[in-house]
């Protein structure tokens, strides 16, 4: 079988979310969204089942497929309903959703459940995407109160730049979300990842970590003993010895400078490495350091084995894990861990811990 795969350590998993839920306090909702950011949601939240205060998923598809696996926490909708039919299957599943702008408004209003729903009230502190403006806030939440079909409601918003602790827009978000919310009950929720990390003031009732448990520190110093969840490795399938003068690849974007040693990997884009990584991209094979060389391809990559001798047909590639950090590989690629992670298909998936 090909050998490329990702090895999900579960253990890890539970290490972040138990270190995100200690270093913020309250309740914390492990988002899952996104195939639990290309993790697998199903697996990964019964490796959390018996911890988490409960779920955080995009929409209602994704929180169904965790209710048909048998995870009976709490669920929050962080998209909220699409349309009204929808929330016959919130009210039936006992799902939480958000309510970030008017006509999600109108359709709880003329919602008729058997049950009252848990609200999540979004408000824009400043990022400007989704939520009701601070002026606005008061008055949705007064409809939502007055509302036969909700319950409880929580008050919540979103950072758009709390993984840059140098700037004041995080603290001027935190600052008009308490005034935009001021002397309204119910609980709170602020702290996304960077905001767990880095933003004691945005510490409140419920957190909702999201990359942090994936072990991808979000955080520029990435000191916050996070534990990688995803290796990403394969072997090598094939060698070959290049001349000085040589071109690897497609494009000929590598030429050697001198003898090198090339080791054809069986990973490439079709499984989510990223086909814009440069030459210089950090690999590790069996366990010491080495490069990425020539372009990406869909199938397959080249890395130098020059100063690795001992290296061969079947020695282990890591792309990334606890050897080559996944943030490194993204700053490499031009992008952020988040979109590889989510990215990685096609692999078997081998699950540790569980």
């Amino acid at each position: 079988m090909r050998p490329a795969r990702a090895l999900i350590d579960l253990d890890a998993l539970r290490h972040n979310y138990r270190l995100a839920r200690e270093r913020h306090g309250g309740q914390a909702l492990a988002v899952v969204k996104a195939n639990a950011y290309g993790h697998g949601a199903v697996r990964c939240a019964r490796a959390l089942a018996g911890e988490a205060d409960g779920f955080a998923v995009a929409c209602l598809e994704e929180a169904l497929e965790l209710r048909a696996a048998g995870i009976q926490a709490p669920i929050l909708l962080l998209e909220g309903v699409f349309e009204a039919a929808e929330l016959a299957e919130v009210a039936r599943h006992q799902l939480w959703p958000v309510v970030h702008h008017a006509e999600q408004l109108r359709m709880l209003e003329q919602a008729r459940p058997q049950s009252p729903f848990a609200v999540w009230l979004k408000i824009n502190s400043g990022m400007n995407r989704a939520g009701f403006l601070p002026d606005d806030a008061q008055a949705a939440w007064q409809r939502l109160q007055a509302c036969a079909a909700v319950g409880t409601i929580t008050l919540m918003t979103h950072f758009a730049r709390a993984d840059e602790p140098h700037l004041l827009s995080t603290t001027e978000q935190i600052a008009a979300f308490d005034a935009a919310t001021a002397g309204l009950p119910g609980p709170r929720s602020l702290a996304n990842s960077a905001g767990v990390l880095g933003w004691p003031a945005a510490h409140r009732d419920w957190a909702r970590p999201g990359i942090l448990l994936y072990g991808a520190d979000p955080m520029p110093d990435e000191a916050n003993a996070l534990r990688p969840v995803m290796t990403l490795e394969s072997r090598i399938m094939a060698l070959r010895e290049i001349p000085p003068g040589a071109a690897l690849g497609y494009g000929a974007r590598f030429r050697a400078e001198r003898p090198t040693r090339v080791g054809l990997v069986a990973m490439g884009y079709a499984d989510g490495y990223p086909r814009s990584a440069p030459d210089g991209t950090p690999v590790s094979v069996d366990g010491r350091p080495t490069r990425l060389i020539g372009r990406v391809s869909m199938d397959m990559l080249t890395v130098d084995l020059t100063e690795l001798p001992d290296a061969g047909l079947g020695s282990r590639v890591e792309l990334w894990g606890n050897a080559v950090g996944v943030n490194r590989v993204a700053q490499c690629a031009g992008t952020i861990a988040y979109e590889l992670l989510c990215n990685v298909k096609r692999v078997r998936f081998d699950y540790l811990g569980g």
